[in-house]
């Protein structure tokens, strides 16, 4: 097949270099930076870098862009006839509900997709073949989603690394990406701001490591994926905020008892997870 991929950042450029390196797919890029699609082209990430018009012969399509780049870019470009284009996006509520429509009735076999993979560092540069290796890569489906264009996907997925694909809906996705990505994200970045980081050199081990690994982020880039994904996250940090409070009141009221119940229930819920 032949496979376009728009965005050669991170995610779009680890897209290109593990379809080249594990199947025999023709890979095609495009990027506005054209030195990125030379970067590409030289390394051996792309057969062949492509411009705006250059998707209307693909049989497959990635939009690796921002939510609202990836919007304007599905519905402005011109796809070949039944092929299937898939966006990667961080949400999918937000995207999916402005092109799922709207492809559908061109006749293109779209799918909203998210592969739970990342890095702390930004560009294609920080592009990894093997950065998808035994993740999970969750599909979107709605009553447009066409089967045939979700077992292709699964099995591309399969063939560059994926552990496992996840079939949910939009809104399912977007509820539980909340809790597991979101919510780390704000928490660590918020963490980090103690006026007490400036004494944390010679004091750190493990936890403070994995605490504020995602401190790191990419603002531009998380800033719309939370508000457009605003009313989940402001419920998960709601929740946190009320079991943080109760740490907090147990500590003034120095009860034991009641610490000691909070960090066993804590313990009990990890555990559990982990079954």
């Amino acid at each position: 097949m032949n496979i376009a991929i728009c965005g050669l950042g991170l995610m779009g450029g680890s897209l290109a270099r593990a379809l080249k390196a594990k199947t025999s797919h023709t890979v095609w890029g495009y990027d506005t930076n054209a030195s990125v699609m030379e970067q590409a082209l030289n390394c051996r990430a792309i057969d062949k870098a492509i411009d705006a018009d250059g998707f209307s012969s693909a049989d497959v399509t990635f939009a690796c862009l921002f939510s609202e780049a990836a919007v304007e870019f599905l519905l402005h470009t011109e796809f070949k006839e039944n092929s299937v284009v898939a966006d990667i996006c961080g949400v999918k509520r937000f995207v999916v509900d402005a092109v799922d429509a709207a492809l559908h009735s061109r006749g293109i076999r779209y799918v909203g997709t998210h592969p739970m993979a990342g890095r702390e560092c930004s560009g294609f540069a920080s592009s990894l073949s093997e950065l998808f290796d035994g993740a999970s890569f969750i599909i979107t489906k709605t009553p447009l989603t066409d089967e045939k264009a979700i077992a292709l996907l699964k099995g591309l997925a399969e063939s560059i690394g994926f552990r496992q694909s996840v079939v949910t809906t939009p809104a399912e996705h977007d509820k539980s990406i909340a809790f597991t990505s979101q919510l780390a994200h704000v928490v660590s970045n918020a963490y980090i701001k103690s006026p007490t980081l400036s004494m944390e050199r010679g004091f750190s081990a493990g936890s403070f490591l994995d605490l504020t690994r995602v401190a790191k982020l990419d603002e531009n880039m998380w800033t719309p994926l939370f508000l457009e994904n605003r009313d989940n996250l402001i419920y998960e940090l709601e929740t946190i905020t009320s079991h943080i409070e109760k740490y907090t009141d147990a500590l003034k009221a120095e009860d034991a008892q009641a610490l000691h119940r909070l960090l066993k229930e804590g313990r009990i819920l990890k555990e559990n997870s982990l079954k």
